[in-house]
């Protein structure tokens, strides 16, 4: 009779949950127009004013994005019918008044940008993100949230998200946290699945394609990804447990779409312009690449600093050096570990960010932990005034993943390495999901390389804005780094237009011969020398003709004034970086082993 009792008891409870649960309904009939029609229902509500409001960021995002512009035919009723009073406190807020203990409230969504941030509603889909779709109630944290999807029979739709699947069109999430954070992608898509095995237990990949493309050209892509996440979770040596046993890439590779890739717990949002046929059989799978591997670092492996993720503002993290910089440090390297491009392709394709990052002034303002402070400001953020980023800033993802390089290659001088350093943080922190700081990072470094070396690595290069020696780095992995000093170099970034003016496109950076003359961006240069720019050419093919300390007579006109000016041109600061090979050097045995170590290719 007690277990009966127990159990009638648990029937009940869960039924009186049930109608609790706050309830959405989306319809798109409008869709040829960007619209979607959406029905929330709150009930058993205290008395008093009740409020809702819209997300004003979206996780993996940390600037504002006021997804409450797009919101408008907005009406709130009772559970009788009738209309309710309805106040806008601030921008993003509705207090709504005179409820019988239950509001109904229908709006429309304007939605049309189909990226990981933003929500799509077109004939071609319905791409949702959660935060920049959904009203939500601050105050009901802790309901389930059912979610119910009329289709567009007429253009053969169907439903994929990682959100619990009740039917084919309804969905259900255990509270807001775990809503917020899982988008869905309505469509006329296409599905790939495999299985992967870990301890007797099989979990399931599945990689959505919302395309213009064909089967076959998925097929081969498919293969590409499979290659990517058995490679990374060779890394940890295992992969996460995912709700309900699967883990889904929302892929949408769409004219209408904007390119971005997005983690989340379950699944990732990958958009992209490009079709398979188009160039993006190559070019998406870094992004897979990256995504995938947010699913042990950040959304498991993730600081403290994003911990509850806040939707009422912005989110400042001092790890994301590490979070999204070390993750960037293993997209091209796995696609290289996964036989998706070639060592040398790998190792060539280093020299744009080492240069970015080695030869930027940013570095005189920040640290890696005070440059994650600027996500806020650039992470898809927006300002209409002029800032001095090319000065002042080193993205966290392209500065984090030289650290995560120069981490790795130190190690091993040790005969240790970067993926078992990551290992012991995945089962010190991400496996039990232990939200860790940049102290909690140290200390592990500590304890797997030792105190000495864990000290030096954080005291210079985390909380002090020093190099690593790369060139020695490199040399026991046969890679050389250079620099074409004998080029001549202006230091601007300059456009001719078909009037043969030479417009200054970005701000000149500290130190080079450019900023040193007073050149700024918007300025238009005449004449080098006496002559005047010709329309037909490239402004670096002028520079190339003088020779490095040659002094250039620069006329410009700033604000339709005319200036003069003296450029002392230096040599060229960028480095390249290439095996040793191609030098036509022949790497020793002890090199070839290294390298085998360090990239698992011949």
């Amino acid at each position: 009779m007690k277990n009966i009792a127990l159990a009638v008891w648990a029937l009940i409870l869960s039924v009186q949950l049930q109608a609790q649960a706050i309830e959405y309904q989306l319809s798109f009939e409008n869709a040829v127009h960007h619209e979607a029609a959406i029905e929330a229902s709150f009930t058993h509500l205290d008395a008093g004013t009740f409020s809702v409001r819209m997300g004003r960021s979206s996780p993996g995002r940390y600037a504002i994005h006021e997804f409450a512009k797009n919101v408008y035919n907005f009406q709130a009723t009772d559970g009788t019918g009738k209309e309710l009073k309805v106040h806008r406190p601030n921008p993003y807020q509705w207090d709504i008044t005179g409820h019988n203990g239950e509001v109904n409230i229908n709006y429309t969504l304007y939605a049309d940008r189909g990226d990981g941030t933003y929500s799509q509603v077109d004939e071609t889909h319905a791409h949702l993100n959660i935060p920049a779709t959904f009203i939500y109630s601050p105050a009901l944290p802790d309901r389930e949230i059912l979610v119910d999807i009329v289709l567009r029979e007429d253009l053969n739709w169907k439903v994929a998200t990682q959100l619990e699947k009740l039917s084919e069109t309804k969905f259900k999430a255990p509270n807001f946290q775990y809503f917020m954070d899982s988008p869905i992608e309505v469509s006329d898509f296409s599905l790939r699945q495999f299985e992967v095995v870990q301890n007797g237990k099989s979990q399931t990949i599945e990689f959505v394609l919302h395309h213009q493309g064909t089967e076959a050209e998925l097929d081969t892509y498919f293969e590409k990804v499979k290659k990517v996440v058995l490679a990374q979770k060779d890394i940890f040596g295992e992969l996460p447990n995912f709700d309900f046993g699967r883990y889904t890439f929302l892929a949408c590779y769409l004219p209408n779409a904007s390119g971005d890739g997005m983690e989340h717990r379950n699944s990732t949002i990958l958009t992209s312009s490009l079709g398979l046929a188009q160039g993006g059989m190559r070019r998406n799978i870094g992004t897979v690449s990256h995504e995938f591997f947010h699913i042990w670092n950040v959304e498991r492996i993730r600081p403290q600093s994003l911990e509850p993720f806040n939707y009422a503002e912005a989110n400042m993290s001092g790890e994301l050096w590490f979070a999204e910089g070390f993750t960037s440090y293993y997209t091209n390297l796995t696609l290289c570990r996964a036989g998706i491009i070639t060592p040398q392709e790998y190792i060539e394709g280093l020299s744009g960010t080492f240069n970015y990052v080695w030869n930027s002034p940013g570095r005189q303002f920040f640290n890696p932990i005070e440059m994650s402070y600027q996500a806020p400001f650039v992470d898809a953020a927006t300002s209409v005034d002029p800032v001095n980023r090319d000065n002042t800033f080193i993205s966290y993802y392209s500065y984090g993943s030289m650290l995560g390089l120069a981490l790795d290659l130190s190690l091993r001088e040790h005969n240790l390495n970067l993926d078992d350093y990551m290992k012991l943080v995945w089962e010190t922190y991400g496996k039990e999901e232990i939200p860790y700081t940049v102290d909690d990072l140290h200390k592990t470094l500590v304890q797997y390389a030792g105190k000495e070396f864990g000290d030096h690595f954080f005291d210079f290069y985390i909380h002090r804005s020093e190099m690593p020696n790369f060139g020695a780095l490199f040399q026991p992995v046969g890679v050389v780094v250079k620099q074409a000093t004998d080029q001549p170099y202006f230091g601007a970034r300059v456009s001719i237009d078909q009037l043969g003016e030479g417009i200054v496109q970005r701000n000149t950076q500290i130190g080079s011969p450019a900023y040193e003359a007073g050149l700024e961006r918007g300025d238009v240069i005449s004449t080098i020398n006496n002559t005047p720019l010709a329309a037909d050419r490239n402004f670096g093919d002028i520079i190339s003709q003088y020779k490095v300390g040659d002094t250039l007579q620069v006329a410009f006109t700033r604000y339709g004034i005319p200036k003069t000016t003296q450029v002392i041109l230096t040599g060229n600061p960028a480095y390249t970086i290439q095996l040793i090979e191609k030098e036509g050097d022949k790497p020793s045995k002890k090199v070839l082993k290294n390298r085998m170590a360090w990239l698992k290719r011949e």
